[in-house]
This record gives structure tokens, sequence and C-alpha cells, in this order.
């Protein structure tokens, strides 16, 4: 029987906000790894599409410029988070340190990167207030390395 990890982890006991290898798969010798960057708590608040939309867009660009590798970021389908497939395995602290940074720039963007009709399938769908309210909130509440225990990244 096909098992799929998201299905598998117990979403009541995770505490949001965090970041988590989900998985690795590994053929003819490459390795890629799925990260959980869950930023709202499981079964309690989602993310409005707009602003889901212009973090997807922001993260886009400012996971690739902090991590070496960065295939997708692209939004769960729950609206509490975003899966990132990069090459490779890394430590949940330099995710959590790049979510970190790259939220700390959408906290100080003024504008939302690839909006027109040519760049983006939905361009009227997005909220950069939206977007920078979600990111302040998840840096005041810190970002978890661990998805069960409350282990805030530090600088």
């Amino acid at each position: 029987m096909i098992r799929v990890e998201s299905f598998d982890l117990d979403h009541n006991a995770v505490k949001a906000p965090y970041v988590r290898l989900a998985g690795t798969e590994e053929n003819g010798g490459a390795k890629v790894s799925k990260y959980d960057l869950r930023f709202l708590q499981p079964n309690g608040e989602t993310l409005p599409t707009g602003a889901l939309h212009s973090i997807e867009h922001f993260l886009a660009f400012y996971m690739r410029e902090a991590l070496d590798g960065v295939i997708d970021c692209s939004p769960m389908g729950c609206r509490t988070g975003f899966y990132m497939v990069i090459w490779g395995e890394h430590e949940s602290r330099d995710i959590a340190k790049a979510l970190h940074e790259s939220l700390e720039k959408i906290t100080q963007a003024t504008h939302v990167e690839a909006t027109t009709a040519k760049e983006c399938g939905n361009y009227k769908d997005h909220s950069l207030f939206g977007a920078q309210e979600y990111a302040k909130q998840v840096l005041a509440a810190g970002i978890s390395m661990d998805p069960f225990e409350r282990k805030v990244w530090n600088r």
C-alpha cells in the first residue's frame, strides 16, 4: 500500500510554527529532501489565499537566495504552510535560519514580485499586507526546529 508521509503525521500533536524534514528520496545517486515549513497550527487558523499566494512568490525568491539547490517551495493544500523541495539533506537549523531571513525580508518588502498576468496564473489574488502580517506572526512566535517541541531557532 502506498504511504503518504504527511498523512501519517499527527497534525494534532505538532506545535507550529516549525520546520521539519518530511522525507528524502534517492535515485541514481541524487538525493532530494522535502521540508515542512509550517506557519500555522493545523486544524486551527489558515492562511487566506492572497497572503498565501504572495508568501509563495516571496519564498520562491528568498529561499533560493538563502539556500543552494532549492527546487520548489509550494503552499500546502491545507493552507497552514509550505513544502520546500531541495537537493541534498540540510540541517533543520539551516532551513529555520533561511526561513527566518526570508520572513524578515517579507516584512520590509514594498511590493510582491511577478504579479502580472504574464507572470502569474492568478495575478489578482495577492496581498502584500497579508503576507507581511503572517510573516510578523511567525517571527514573533519563533520558528521551532522540532515539530513536537518548541526548540526555537536563535541567531
